[in-house]
């Protein structure tokens, strides 16, 4: 079965599986590089990695529009609760869940968390998707860490696509994340987060130049608002 995944901007993405759409870290309409406006998504499920403004700053409204379950760890699911979102599933790391498609586990990722309001936001993470028959993982925003290389291979089979955050200051910057390629082994690489404001600017398609130069895995720098197959 077919997977197309979307970067709309930043950290966003949208995952079509076949069975459902799968909403990723929700920002919009405050989000100077987005190709779409919040009132136009569309989604089954939604994934949080973590509480920071840019990647929930429209998950109340999205959630609130479409009714889709929000997939997200235990205190932002206490914040949502507060704002009227009533179909959350509060997890945390380690934790496996069912999906339109497949199944999302939430992984470890090394960042800080807080929510909009300044509260706590719990403990940030990734997500390992297995949907489809393919493996695909969001790192969220993340430093480079070594249990990398066991995520990439943890499956029993190789990563399909690894979406990794190359902008640096705020995560790792393109040089961590062609170690992280390494050590997650993926068949394709797609760089996030970088370039929505200057601080974060990044030369992505000369990163998935040497993503492929490497010689193991290809990578690819999508524009905003283009579809990925992966078939």
């Amino acid at each position: 079965m077919a997977i197309t995944l979307t970067w709309t901007g930043h950290a966003t993405w949208l995952v079509e599986t076949g069975a459902g759409t799968l909403l990723v870290d929700p920002f919009f309409d405050e989000c100077p590089t987005a190709c779409m406006k919040a009132a136009a998504v569309s989604c089954d499920a939604i994934l949080v990695t973590h509480g920071h403004f840019d990647h929930v700053a429209d998950l109340v409204s999205i959630a609130t529009r479409t009714g889709a379950t929000v997939f997200c760890n235990y205190e932002i699911a206490n914040w949502l609760a507060g704002s009227g979102v009533k179909k959350t599933q509060p997890m945390n790391l380690g934790g496996r869940v069912m999906v339109p498609g497949g199944t999302a586990k939430m992984e470890l990722a090394w960042h800080s968390s807080s929510l909009p309001d300044g509260t706590y936001g719990g403990t940030p993470a990734g997500w390992m998707l297995d949907v489809g028959g393919r493996r695909i993982y969001l790192a969220g925003d993340t430093a480079l860490f070594s249990d990398m290389a066991r995520i990439g291979p943890g499956g029993g089979r190789r990563l399909d696509v690894a979406i990794l955050p190359i902008g640096d200051l705020f995560t790792m910057g393109p040089d961590d994340a062609l170690e992280a390629v390494r050590l997650l082994d993926p068949v394709l690489a797609l760089p996030n987060h970088y370039g929505t404001w200057p601080p974060i600017a990044q030369d992505a398609a000369a990163w998935a130049a040497r993503v492929t130069a490497a010689g193991r895995s290809r990578g690819r720098a999508p524009a905003i608002g283009e579809r990925v197959v992966i078939d």
